[in-house]
């Protein structure tokens, strides 16, 4: 199964380069332009240099950039080998909670070996950007989120163990995200740690793009009679599929741009697979939606404008089944696969390759972006979702399916600059 080991990681010296505060930011895709710009005005040694280099030749930049840090001493490696603990802390809703995992380095393998497994699909032009950034670079900046199955609990409780005490660093970010990193450089809790992966599988929760990116690297690498080995392993953060701080939140669509929109029309035909009810208070449609949640109902909140809002829930919970034979019960079990075929293909008749290209299909992660996307009249108008369970990505992982896009959005981000790992030392 799953084949980990330890790494001497690639850290920012924060004597030379300032406090790391002012050297991490968020993952390279959710950075605009002026996010990216600020970071660096804040502080040029920000890791946003690498991971999101900018110019006429920036992947070239990248790599000329990432050797003069090195040679100034801004980055250093460390001098042993190590596991890396990493921790989030977080507030949503009122409530504190947090999450633990370990920075390894993965062995790489195919996905029809079902060791490592995805759950979405990936777009080619990320793909090419991150793989030109690997070849000039032959450096991981930022960790593939993965989860893993532990009954016993066993790797959490040693990480628990192992970092009951001083951190080599810890900050708290812009969104009052709290990130702290430990390194284990005993060999004996080291060998214990990768042992336990021995019988595990790796479901990939973000990162898919860097992992196929990494396995393209791998090849490149073979092709070329380059590399040391090192190349077959990808960095990852590893976290316990049932750990108690992990949380995955909805992503919301948003329906534009179709003529002749008529609300109850659509009220109309959704009532032939859903139960609908009028709800005359926006202020109380998450509440709603997740008491339909914990009962286990497939349920969607329908938003026209307005105080109000329509509440569907699905009458059939095989009706997917029947249109999607071919799908596992998982696949068609899920919150977005009920609203995708039943509703947005069936009765707007926006298609799979309308969504992949967001036509008439928009992805919102903030309920009151989406609300007010339709207040505003730039969408027809929004469905609201309940999350997507961890259990149902790793059912449908181990299927070997894949998720419509943006079924899932793992909240907090893992943060980039923490630990790097630079391929062949």
């Amino acid at each position: 199964m799953a084949e980990i080991k330890p790494f001497r990681g690639l850290r920012f010296d924060t004597e030379k380069a300032g406090q790391i505060e002012t050297l991490v930011c968020p993952p390279y895709d959710i950075i605009s332009e002026e996010q990216r710009l600020g970071y660096l005005k804040e502080n040029p040694s920000n890791i946003i240099r690498l991971e999101l280099p900018k110019g006429d030749e920036p992947y070239k930049t990248a790599g000329e950039t990432l050797d003069s840090w090195m040679k100034d001493g801004i980055l250093k490696r460390d001098d042993k080998e190590a596991v890396y603990i990493y921790e989030e802390e977080f507030t949503v809703g009122g409530v504190t909670r947090s999450f633990k995992g370990c920075i390894v380095r993965v062995k790489l393998e195919e996905f029809s070996k079902g060791i490592v497994l995805p759950h979405e699909e990936t777009l080619s032009k990320a793909k090419e950007d991150r793989f030109n950034l690997m070849k000039a670079t032959n450096c991981n900046f930022s960790q593939i989120y993965s989860l893993f199955m532990d009954e016993k609990h066993f790797v959490t409780s040693q990480l628990d163990r192992l970092s009951d005490c001083q951190p080599l660093n810890e900050l708290t970010d812009n969104d009052g995200v709290k990130h702290r990193l430990w390194s284990v450089t005993d060999s004996a809790e080291i060998q214990a740690i990768c042992e336990a992966f021995a019988d595990k599988k790796l479901y990939i929760a973000d990162g898919h793009h860097r992992y196929e990116t990494a396995l393209n690297y791998r090849n490149y690498c073979h092709e070329n009679g380059i590399g040391d080995g090192s190349e077959n392993y990808v960095m990852m953060m590893l976290v316990d599929m049932e750990h108690p701080g992990l949380l995955v939140l909805p992503t919301h669509r948003i329906v534009r741009g179709l003529q002749n929109f008529n609300a109850d029309e659509v009220m109309e035909k959704c009532g032939v697979y859903f139960d609908i009810t009028e709800h005359s208070d926006i202020a109380d449609m998450e509440s709603v939606l997740e008491s339909e949640y914990k009962a286990g109902k497939k349920a969607f909140a329908f938003y026209a404008g307005g105080n109000g809002y329509k509440l569907m829930v699905l009458k059939d919970e095989k009706a997917v089944s029947v249109l999607l034979p071919d799908k596992s019960a998982g696949y068609c079990g899920l919150d977005v696969s009920v609203l995708h075929t039943l509703v947005l293909e069936r009765i707007f008749g926006i298609d799979a390759e309308n969504m992949a290209k967001q036509i008439n299909l928009t992805y919102v992660k903030k309920f009151e972006d989406a609300l007010s996307s339709v207040d505003n009249g730039t969408a027809n108008c929004a469905f609201i979702l309940n999350p997507t369970k961890v259990t149902e990505i790793r059912d449908v992982a181990a299927a070997g399916e894949k998720m419509p896009q943006k079924s899932t959005y793992f909240y907090p981000k893992l943060i980039t600059g923490l630990v790097m790992n630079e391929i062949t030392y």
